[in-house]
């Protein structure tokens, strides 16, 4: 018993900044990636397009650290039913902002804030359901799930060189499915992030996330080590929500001083 306070001393405490900090820095790499694809493929300007060639590859790697973080969170929310809720709400007023600002063909449909908020609703009603499933079984079958339905949207399940399976084509025939990946011909959104794959790319965040809980991530997760990327990572939301509205307006306002300079 007289070890019991030390030991207690030891435990970390506090904000877990790594994780702030890694949100931060794939949140910048999403600003980036959306300013040169608005520079290319909005205003016309054949260097955003060529960069954005380069970034692509490596776009879904960011997104999908983002999700992580995002599902290992989900562990630290007092109520993800409501926070998703919210975040839910958020998402289509971004929908109808796009709608109005870039038209029907650009506007998000089902964009990553409409993905996280679906996952943390789900994980608010089955995170007491899935809680007996070891960490270590539910991480791994969620990241097989993840590679399995990769590929969802370009209508079959599939393992990498190894294994694919067709998915019935009437799945992909209608108008409401697209939120699970099941896109028609002509679809098409600003930002598309389907249930499937990226749901399970959550749960495999959220299993892993409660080692957060129990307090058992290295000690260095829990130090702060760029102050600037931790700012962005904790207010990522207003971020997110306000860059694309910045990025158009620098571009409008370039284009507007190149015509002026051009007389």
């Amino acid at each position: 018993m007289a070890d019991a306070p030390k030991e207690q001393k030891t435990m970390p405490k506090g904000r877990i900044h790594l994780l702030d900090e890694l949100r931060g820095f794939a949140l910048i790499f999403m600003v980036c990636y959306h300013a040169f694809f608005t520079i290319g493929y909005f205003f016309g300007w054949s260097w955003g397009a060529d960069i954005i060639k380069v970034l692509y590859p490596i776009g879904p790697y960011f997104a999908g650290a983002f999700v992580v973080i995002s599902g290992i969170s989900s562990n630290l929310s007092h109520s993800n039913i409501d926070r998703g809720a919210r975040l839910f709400f958020i998402a289509y007023i971004v929908s109808i902002a796009t709608f109005l600002a870039v038209g029907n063909d650009n506007a998000i449909r089902f964009g990553i804030l409409h993905m996280l908020s679906v996952c943390m609703m789900l994980y608010g009603l089955i995170s007491r359901i899935i809680k007996p499933i070891p960490i270590v079984v539910g991480v791994i079958f969620n990241v097989i799930l993840f590679i399995l339905t990769f590929t969802v949207s370009d209508g079959k399940l599939s393992i990498p060189f190894l294994w694919e399976m067709q998915l019935p084509l009437e799945w992909y025939q209608t108008d409401f499915l697209y939120p699970l990946g099941f896109i028609r011909n002509g679809f098409s959104s600003g930002d598309f992030f389907p249930l499937l794959p990226w749901l399970f790319l959550f749960f495999a965040g959220s299993f892993f996330g409660r080692l957060a809980v129990q307090k058992k991530l290295p000690r260095f997760t829990y130090k702060s080590h760029i102050k600037p990327l931790a700012f962005i990572g904790r207010h990522s939301l207003i971020i997110y929500l306000v860059h694309q509205p910045v990025i158009f307006g620098v571009c409008y306002l370039v284009q507007y001083l190149m015509k002026l300079g051009a007389h």
